[in-house]
């Protein structure tokens, strides 16, 4: 399977120029087709003005957005011209509280999204709002983009965080196509536990699913020797050179402003390398 419906949404030039990078070049790659959503994010809070300023105020933040759209979308065209596929630039402002439904309805029929890495310098709420909504509510694999990533969409060595979840294995089949044609899978666990099913084997189903995919894979075995599990992945990371991370997107309660569990978000802030995730 090739991923042949790409999309991605661009908010400023500045944040979303890796990710429109590296989705150029994977559309390229898999001979598919991107869409671009050029986006003008209104994040005004009914409710939190004084009496009869809030139409005002609403007016000139609407108008702002629609500004930052119409710039995104002239940079984007600008950059997207001339390319080797077919491609389709659309630009709309939208509230923050309505950014999930746009984002989940184009993201639905999607095989893939490309996102900039929502935390670091000039990033915002709105940034990982786009990831969540891409992930959670239109289930979409997503591939996260750091501003300082290699463009190269053919990673040759891929790190695989494996702890026997429905959301780890629901990344991995999404991530099969790149993981045929890497070098090396490296199936990464960390503290596998005692007494587990697969004890005496960690990793051994998985290593088998994929090998029958043609898959070279190998499996690492990891003491959770740092605080955090995300400070482990990082340091294998780069231990064995790895071009991508693959892992499962978990998240908290979505009563909670933000549902990006522990795991995911620490991982997304210390990431120097595409993550490919899904839930």
């Amino acid at each position: 399977m090739a991923y042949k419906s790409i999309l991605t949404f661009m908010t400023d030039s500045i944040t979303s120029a890796a990710a429109l990078s590296y989705a150029a070049n994977m559309t390229t790659e898999q001979n598919g087709h991107l869409d671009a959503f050029c986006l003008g994010i209104d994040r005004t809070q009914v409710g939190y003005y004084y009496a009869g300023a809030n139409a005002l105020i609403q007016q000139e933040a609407f108008a702002h957005a629609q500004e930052d759209a119409g710039k995104s979308e002239a940079w984007t065209r600008k950059t997207l011209e001339g390319s080797p596929f077919t491609w389709a630039v659309d630009k709309a402002t939208v509230a923050l509280p309505s950014l999930a439904r746009l984002v989940s309805i184009h993201a639905r029929f999607s095989d893939v999204v490309i996102l900039p890495k929502p935390y670091g310098e000039g990033r915002g709420g709105q940034d990982e709002a786009l990831l969540e909504s891409a992930l959670f509510e239109g289930h979409a694999s997503t591939i996260i983009v750091p501003d300082k990533a290699k463009s190269a969409v053919k990673p040759k060595r891929i790190v695989v965080a494996w702890n026997e979840s429905l959301e780890a294995l629901n990344a991995i089949r999404a991530a099969l196509p790149l993981m045929i044609s890497a070098d090396l899978v490296n199936i990464t666990i960390i503290d596998p536990p005692a007494h587990g099913a697969n004890r005496s084997d960690p990793g051994g189903p998985l290593s088998q699913m994929l090998a029958r995919h043609g898959v070279k894979a190998e499996i690492s075995v990891l003491a959770k020797s740092l605080p955090r599990v995300a400070d482990v992945l990082t340091r294998h990371i780069v231990d064995t050179d790895a071009d991508m991370l693959v892992m499962g997107a978990y998240g908290h309660s979505r009563f909670r402003e933000a549902i990006l569990g522990g795991a995911t978000r620490h991982m997304l802030e210390r990431t120097e390398v595409p993550v490919f995730m899904a839930h």
